[in-house]
């Protein structure tokens, strides 16, 4: 494993599930950290968490990833080292509702495009530049299986997934003979506040999304991204499609209970 110690993560969408648990990995590490959601009230906890478990050195930004002008002033604001940004992880993102797409709420329609794709553009916009400038960096955007398949009721949020994608290999594309690298991890199922927020808070209809099946965990998830960011200067991994064994396909999930 190459050596992480001191690299500087900014990792969105910080403070809860995926982007947590990547936090606490790269922590473990040594890495200092940029942590980066809305709720700032549990990024400032989280900072004191990692600083009593592994003495890391973090910045915490209550930042919505929608608001361009905010994320440009947020990564302009960068001093004293900070801004040489060396690990980007682009991991705020939602899923909002079960719909049919022509049935898809407006409210829902703008949360997943602003966020998944409007968002993850404009962190990019932000923060990659100076990557190409030192000619040095690696963004890694959390995709989902959702971007390579489509299912019943999720065709926006898949839509947006597919592009989140199609960005990943298009961004690897714009900075080639750069040394910045592109990565992309695509997990399945992964018990996490993601269905929650899908269902407007309602627990017994998130929790039935994981019920009798042993779903990815976002530690199982910020392992593979502390891989994807650990591999040798010269090795680009594109990208990475996991699944729990109990998960075969977007719908094809086995029920028999969990371990």
């Amino acid at each position: 494993m190459s050596n992480l110690r001191n690299k500087i993560v900014f990792i969105t969408g910080a403070s809860s599930g995926i982007g947590r648990s990547c936090a606490v990995a790269f922590a473990r590490e040594g890495a200092r950290l940029i942590l980066a959601a809305r709720r700032a009230e549990r990024l400032d906890a989280l900072a004191e968490e990692l600083k009593k478990r592994f003495s890391t050195h973090s910045r915490t930004i209550g930042l919505d990833v929608t608001d361009r002008g905010a994320v440009f002033e947020a990564v302009g604001s960068l001093t004293d080292g900070w801004e040489n940004i060396d690990i980007l992880l682009n991991n705020a993102g939602k899923a909002l509702g079960l719909d049919k797409s022509y049935e898809t709420r407006p409210e829902h329609l703008e949360g997943m495009l602003e966020t998944n794709v409007k968002g993850l553009i404009h962190v990019t916009s932000a923060v990659v530049p100076r990557m190409v400038k030192r000619n040095h960096g690696h963004v890694i955007n959390i995709g989902s299986t959702a971007g390579r398949w489509v299912y019943p009721g999720g065709t926006v949020y898949c839509a947006t997934k597919h592009a989140v994608r199609a960005l990943n290999e298009g961004l690897k594309m714009d900075l080639h003979g750069t040394k910045v690298r592109v990565s992309s991890v695509d997990p399945g199922l992964v018990e996490t506040e993601f269905s929650l927020v899908r269902f407007d808070g309602d627990h017994e209809r998130a929790d039935s999304v994981y019920s009798d099946t042993n779903p990815l965990t976002p530690d199982d998830v910020a392992e593979t991204v502390l891989w994807c960011a650990s591999r040798p200067a010269h090795v680009n991994i594109s990208e990475v499609l996991m699944m729990a064994v109990d998960q075969s396909h977007a719908t094809m999930v086995n029920r028999q209970g969990r371990d």
